[in-house]
């Protein structure tokens, strides 16, 4: 079964990309006889509009969309707002690192921002450099206590071609140099 989603942002009123994505989502699992599944991307605290959860719902309620689950009509995935999932997050979040399928990284804005302009200078793509030695919990707590960003990159297989199912281009197949964590 198909299931498509559209998860906004909740930082004010639906503008009209938003609107076009969830359209198409809702569409397609119309068509397919899927499902479709609002979520609410609020973790951005500091752009978070009080009002603006209601008013997407609002807005998407005028557009005819319906959801078959997301807030205000519960379902078997919940919840239905991203800050409400961190715990689930955390859970596979440590699964994929203790299997060395995603790694800590503590780059700032600043310094992501310098590597891509020196690709783009190159005339290359950008590819994150992954570090020969995945860092561990003591380098996240030495990271934090210097006040640096912590977050986690997925760690790419780079002995194999990468093989995506898509069910609009049918098989799709990267090398992994072109894609990079």
């Amino acid at each position: 079964m198909i299931v498509t989603r559209f998860a906004p942002s909740p930082t004010g009123y639906l503008h009209i990309g938003g609107a076009r994505t969830a359209l198409f989502n809702w569409l397609w699992a119309r068509h397919t006889a899927g499902r479709f599944l609002l979520r609410i991307e609020d973790t951005d605290i500091k752009r978070n509009a009080p009002t603006a959860t209601q008013q997407v719902i609002n807005d998407l309620r005028w557009l005819g969309i319906d959801w078959d689950e997301g807030p205000e009509v519960g379902g078997p995935n919940g919840p239905y707002l991203q800050s409400q999932r961190k715990d689930i997050y955390n859970k596979y979040v440590n699964q994929l690192i203790n299997q060395e399928k995603a790694y800590y990284c503590f780059d700032t804005p600043e310094e992501l921002d310098a590597l891509r302009k020196e690709a783009q200078e190159q005339k290359k793509n950008f590819i994150y450099p992954r570090p020969k030695n995945f860092p561990d919990e003591s380098d996240v707590k030495e990271a934090k206590a210097a006040g640096r960003p912590v977050t986690v990159r997925f760690a790419v297989p780079q002995d194999k071609p990468i093989v995506v199912k898509d069910e609009v281009r049918g098989e799709v197949t990267f090398a992994p140099e072109e894609i990079g964590d």
